[in-house]
């Protein structure tokens, strides 16, 4: 499948750790979109986010793969290089501003409904994006397993969790919790579809509730499927529990976002 490399930024090039289908980007250097065309006429983009904590990105796991699977839904997926917050002296928003680099050249091209597609830490981003009032309106945000709101040093969940280092990832945290009805352009613009973890330490259900309860309180558009027998990370990889249906849930609710 050809993939495209498309430099966001005037950096190096990134390098990355590990070999295929295990790479990991541990220091990006350069905002990038590694883009895969649809095999068939596209019926709409996706902007890919891996996660990582915010410390690296699963490059492969969490970008390479989805992006190959939403090409067999018929869309052309973008999966966005970010760098870190605190890595290099970045500011705290640095993943956020190489997001918006994306969009506005993702708005160079010819329309087509755009998705944002991110798993855990990519999640928590791909929830910043639907937030944003760009030109590039989203149809819709999918978002799996993803600290949203529950960092965020007011509303943590457990309450006596430590701050993040370094300290431009817990300011990210802070300034933006997805869900938070309480704090500013924190809802997103877009429906949004969530796929999490009952049991998950890394990210507890609770980032997931937070935003249910203000979907419910400000009508918005939220799907969310909770899954018992999944592990953090589940991915595509992970499904040998009731997770294994996310997919397909995914992709009908995609479906109906792109209509």
């Amino acid at each position: 499948m050809n993939r495209v490399v498309i430099p966001l930024s005037d950096d190096a090039a990134n390098i990355f750790d590990g070999d295929p289908p295990d790479r990991v980007c541990r220091h990006p250097t350069r905002a990038e979109l590694h883009a895969f065309p649809s095999p068939t006429p596209a019926r709409g983009r996706a902007l890919v986010y891996a996660g990582g904590g915010y410390l690296q990105l699963m490059l492969d796991k969490e970008g390479v793969e989805i992006a190959k699977w939403l090409n067999a839904l018929g869309l052309d997926a973008y999966v966005l290089v970010h760098r870190l917050p605190g890595q290099d002296g970045h500011p705290f928003d640095i993943a956020l501003q190489d997001g918006l680099r994306a969009l506005d050249l993702l708005a160079t091209l010819p329309p087509l409904p755009l998705l944002h597609v991110g798993l855990s830490s990519g999640g928590h981003l791909a929830g910043v994006m639907a937030c944003q009032h760009h030109d590039l309106k989203s149809a819709g945000a999918v978002i799996a397993y993803a600290p949203l709101n529950a960092n965020h040093r007011d509303h943590k969940f457990p309450p006596a969790k430590p701050d993040f280092p370094p300290p431009e990832k817990q300011a990210f945290y802070d300034a933006w919790p997805i869900g938070i009805a309480t704090e500013p352009h924190g809802l997103p613009q877009c429906p949004v579809f969530l796929a999490y973890a009952l049991h998950d330490p890394v990210v507890p259900v609770q980032h997931a509730l937070n935003l249910i309860v203000a979907a419910q309180q400000h009508r918005l558009d939220v799907e969310a499927h909770v899954f018992p027998q999944a592990e953090h990370g589940f991915a595509l990889r992970g499904l040998d529990g009731t997770q294994d249906q996310w997919p397909t849930l995914a992709a009908r609710w995609m479906t109906q976002r792109l209509r």
